[in-house]
C-alpha cells in the first residue's frame, strides 16, 4: 500500500491534536509525519502510532517531500505558507478562512462535494465549522429539491475559541462555585450561565463574519449560488458540539416523511427520532465523533415550503479536523 507523508501547520493546538488523532483512527498510510507550529511550540512531543515526534518550527522550507498539508493556523499564517507548500508540491487543506471564498480554491464537505476537491490547484479550503454541521443536515433535502433560503440560528460551543475558550469557561465556572471574581478575557462578556448572541467581526450590513459564512460557504458547498440565508450566531456555555435550529424553504414542497427519509439515509448523517426517548440530539450526545445528527424535524407554519429542523455535531471533529482528514481520504480513494 502507499504511504503518504504528511505534514499538520499548527498541531499543537486543538485542532492541529485532534488532526494527528482522527489519522489514526481514519487508518490514513502515513509514512512521515511532520509535526509543525510556532517557535514557542517547538520542540513538544507529541505520540502518534507509537512514536513520538517532535514538534518542529514552520519555516518556508518544511514541506519538502510532503504529499498533503493539514492546516490548523490563523489566516495570517496560513497564507504565509500556502505558496510554499504549493512549490512543494503538496496539496494544502485549510482550515482557515484565508482561501474559503477563493473561486480558485474549491470549498469542501466530501459527503456533499467531495469531486470538487479532485481538481484543486494545490490549495482545498475546509468550510466554518457551523457551516459544515448544518450542510450536512439539510444536504439530503438538497438532493430532493434545491433549498433557496435558509433561516438559522447557531448556539455554539466555547470549543470555537480553541483551547482558550475550554479554559475560560472552566476558570468561569470554577469562580461562580467558589464565590471568586470573573475577568473575562477571550470571549467578550461572561460565558459561564451566560449566551454571547454576538460571534466574529461586525460588517456593514450590521451581520457579523460568521453569520454571513452560512450564506456566503453554503452557496459553495451546495452549487447553489442563488441561496440566501440569515442567520445569528450565539456563544453558548457549552464545552464542545455546536448545535443548529435552521429553517430551509425548498422549490419543491417536501413533506416531514420525505425529510425524515431522505435525512435517514443521508451518509454521515444520524435522524434522531427516538433515542432515549426523546426525538431531538443534544451537544453531549454528539460530542467526540463525526456524525451529525438530526432531530425535531416539523413543518414551517409561516410557509408551506419551508421545514425546520434541530442538528448537532462536534466543532472540533466534523466541523474541523476530521472533515479535514476526510478530504485528503477522498482525494487518496479517488485517485
Amino acid at each position: 500500500m502507499k504511504k503518504y507523508n504528511v505534514a499538520i501547520l499548527g498541531a499543537t493546538g486543538a485542532v492541529g491534536r485532534e488532526m494527528i488523532k482522527v489519522l489514526k483512527e481514519y487508518e490514513i498510510p502515513v509514512g512521515e509525519l511532520k509535526l509543525l507550529a510556532s517557535k514557542r511550540s517547538a520542540g513538544q512531543k507529541i505520540t502518534f502510532d507509537g512514536r513520538e515526534i517532535t514538534v518542529e518550527e514552520a519555516a518556508e522550507d518544511s514541506f519538502k517531500g510532503m504529499d498533503f498539508v493539514l492546516g490548523a493556523v490563523k489566516n495570517p499564517m496560513s497564507k504565509k505558507f500556502a505558496p510554499f507548500i504549493k512549490a512543494a508540491g503538496a496539496v494544502y487543506i485549510d482550515n482557515s478562512s484565508a482561501f474559503r471564498m477563493d473561486p480558485e480554491v474549491p470549498l469542501v464537505v466530501p459527503e456533499i462535494n467531495g469531486d470538487d476537491a479532485l481538481s484543486n490547484n494545490g490549495i482545498i479550503a475546509n468550510p466554518n465549522c457551523s457551516t459544515i454541521i448544518t450542510m450536512m443536515a439539510v444536504a439530503g433535502i438538497a438532493r430532493i429539491s434545491p433549498i433557496r433560503t435558509m433561516v438559522a440560528a447557531t448556539y455554539q460551543a466555547v470549543s470555537g475559541a480553541g483551547k482558550e475558550g475550554f479554559d475560560e469557561l472552566e476558570e468561569q465556572t470554577r469562580a461562580i462555585v467558589n464565590g471568586g471574581g470573573i475577568e473575562p478575557k477571550i470571549f467578550p462578556t461572561q460565558i459561564a450561565m451566560n449566551v454571547i448572541p454576538f460571534i466574529g467581526s461586525l460588517t456593514d450590513n450590521l451581520y457579523t463574519d460568521e453569520e454571513m459564512k452560512m450564506q456566503n460557504e453554503g452557496r459553495r458547498i451546495l452549487h447553489s449560488p442563488e441561496l440566501k440565508a440569515t442567520c445569528t450566531c450565539v456563544r453558548v456555555p457549552v464545552m464542545r458540539s455546536h448545535s443548529i435550529a435552521v429553517t430551509v424553504r425548498t422549490e419543491k414542497r417536501i413533506s416531514v416523511e420525505e425529510a425524515n427519509e431522505a435525512i435517514r439515509n443521508y451518509p454521515g448523517v444520524r435522524l434522531i427520532d427516538d433515542y432515549q426517548g426523546r426525538c431531538y440530539p443534544t451537544p453531549l450526545d454528539t460530542s467526540d465523533q463525526d456524525i451529525v445528527w438530526v432531530g425535531r424535524v416539523r413543518e414551517d407554519l409561516t410557509d408551506s415550503h419551508g421545514l425546520t429542523l434541530w442538528c448537532c455535531g462536534d466543532q472540533v471533529r466534523k466541523g474541523a479536523a476530521s472533515n479535514a482528514v476526510q478530504i485528503m481520504k477522498y482525494i487518496i480513494d479517488k485517485t
